[in-house]
Parts: structure tokens; C-alpha cells; sequence
């Protein structure tokens, strides 16, 4: 069993861009520049937007955070997302989610202009990707081809499983994987919470992606020996050994499923890391889009 270990292949991409970035400086150019907008104080939001701004400054990105109550407005957030989008300065804009039940998140998330979209959330890059057209891949799905590429697993002509049909994950992963790409040109079958006999369909596949949020979902008896398992989940649970007084569990039982597989995803440490590798990725090519049309 080898590790997918997100933490070396994020790393990979980020001595990429910093490099490239370098070189844009030493040219007399302007840093890429992501902006994020933070509703309210959830914890695990905190923690991911502080992690996304961090990566930002290890490799030379610019980064800016716009922060707003949570009882602010509907309104007053459609105002920090239009002056975003109107900034020339700013080449990709998230919001983080989720948002407080009082916005419309679909809403939100189509104001984003689709150049800014470094999420790629808006319906225009989902559509575009459903097409095979350049896009910017939702930076979970993106994070999880490039640490199939950076691992050199085989994907074509394989059977994959993907647990989840979340538009965040689940159905971009499915479609991405079946078309004629690098980590394509696989049969690809999408499982949810009303799939009969999901176990039996899980142990024909050669790779499986766990991404339904359900903690330590996946065990041994439902994947075959040799599988490559890639699992996406990240929930909090209550472990009151823990100073925090809770633990980050993935959505494979681990301990068990380890043993019989090629290749597995760690929690934390695997797909999370690559999200966030994904998002520079797709900020730096928001930003050459950006100069290619001045």
C-alpha cells in the first residue's frame, strides 16, 4: 500500500507556481491576487480561509479577505461581490461556504463573475466543463485529478466508483473522469444514498472516490484487493482525547481499508491539501486570462 500523500504533490504545484510567479515579478508584472469574502465566524471556515490565504503568501500570491457579520445583509454581500468583480486588480473571487441560511447561495455564487470563478461553481464553467471546454474545475474535483497525475495512477479504461453525487464533488469528479483526458478514459459509475447493493458495486471498482460526508462510511469489505481509494471526506467528530476536544475523520475506515489497497488518500493530509493547491492553481490561470485580454 503507497500513500497519496497530498502534502508532497500540493507542494509539487506550489514550487510551480512560486517559481513562475517569480519570474512574472522579476518582469516588472503584478502578483495573481485571490480575494475571499467570510460570512459570520464558523470555525471551520475560519480554518479553511486562513489556510487558502496562507498558501497564497507562501508562493507569492496577493491575497485579500473581506469579512462580514453574519447577520449582515443579502444585499451588502452582492455589494463586496460587484466591487470585486469591477477591481482589475483582483483575479479571482470565493465566497466561502457555507453561508448563513438568511442567503441564497445559488444566488450568490452566479454573481461571481465566471472569469473570477476560481471556485468554479458558476453554472457557465460547469457547463463548459460538462462540454469539455477550458474551464476553471471545481477545486475539490481538480485537486483530485492532479493527485492521481502526480502519482501516475491509471485511470483509462479503469472502473470507477464515485460514493456521492454532490455538485461540488460527486458529479464533476464522474464527469471528468469519463472524458478523453489525462486521468479520463474511465467507465465511471455514480453511487448515492438510494444505490442498491452498494457494497457489491464498490468491490468491482478499481478506483474508488469516497465523497458522501459520512465518517468511516467505506470498509474493507466493500473494495477488492489492489483498489486505489481516494477519500474526500472531512468531518469533524467529538474525541474527547483530543485537546481540541474533537478529531478529523475521512469517509474510509482507514485503519482496515489501508491494508488491502494500491494506493489510499490519508484524512487529513490528502484530497483537502489539493483543494487548496487546485484553487492557486486556478487563480494563476485566472490571471493569465486576465492579462491575455489587455
Amino acid at each position: 500500500m503507497q500513500l497519496l500523500d497530498g502534502k508532497i504533490a500540493a507542494q509539487s504545484i506550489k514550487d510551480h507556481l512560486k517559481e513562475k510567479i517569480e519570474t512574472l515579478v522579476a518582469t516588472g508584472r503584478r502578483s495573481p491576487h485571490l480575494a475571499a469574502i467570510l460570512v459570520g465566524n464558523d470555525g471551520a471556515s475560519e480554518t479553511y480561509v486562513a489556510s487558502k490565504i496562507r498558501n497564497c503568501s507562501e508562493i507569492g500570491f496577493r491575497s485579500s479577505l473581506i469579512r462580514l457579520d453574519a447577520a449582515a445583509t443579502e444585499e451588502s454581500l452582492i455589494q463586496a461581490i460587484e466591487q470585486l468583480n469591477s477591481d482589475t486588480t483582483v483575479d479571482g473571487v470565493l465566497v466561502q461556504l457555507p453561508l448563513p441560511k438568511h442567503m441564497n447561495e445559488s444566488k450568490i455564487i452566479q454573481l461571481i463573475h465566471p472569469d473570477k470563478d476560481v471556485d468554479g461553481f458558476h453554472p457557465i464553467n460547469a457547463g463548459r466543463m460538462l462540454q469539455g471546454l477550458t474551464c476553471f474545475v471545481p477545486a475539490t474535483p481538480l485537486g483530485i485529478l492532479l493527485l492521481l497525475e502526480h502519482y501516475h495512477i491509471e485511470t483509462s479504461g479503469k472502473m470507477v466508483v464515485v460514493i456521492g453525487r454532490s455538485n461540488i464533488v460527486g458529479r464533476p469528479i464522474s464527469v471528468l473522469m469519463s472524458q478523453d483526458r489525462p486521468q479520463g478514459n474511465a467507465t465511471v459509475t455514480v453511487t448515492h444514498s438510494r444505490s442498491k447493493d452498494l457494497p457489491s458495486i464498490c468491490r468491482h471498482a478499481d478506483i474508488i472516490i469516497a465523497a458522501l460526508g459520512k465518517p468511516l462510511f467505506l470498509k474493507a469489505d466493500m473494495i477488492k484487493p489492489g483498489a486505489v481509494v481516494v477519500d474526500v471526506g472531512i468531518t469533524r467528530v467529538v474525541d474527547p482525547q483530543k485537546k481540541s476536544g474533537f478529531a478529523i475523520r475521512g469517509d474510509v475506515d482507514f485503519e482496515t481499508v489501508a491494508p488491502k489497497c494500491s494506493y489510499i488518500s490519508p484524512v487529513p493530509g490528502g484530497v483537502g491539501l489539493m483543494t487548496i493547491a487546485a484553487l492557486l492553481h486556478n487563480t494563476m490561470m485566472a490571471y493569465e486570462i486576465h492579462h491575455s485580454n489587455t
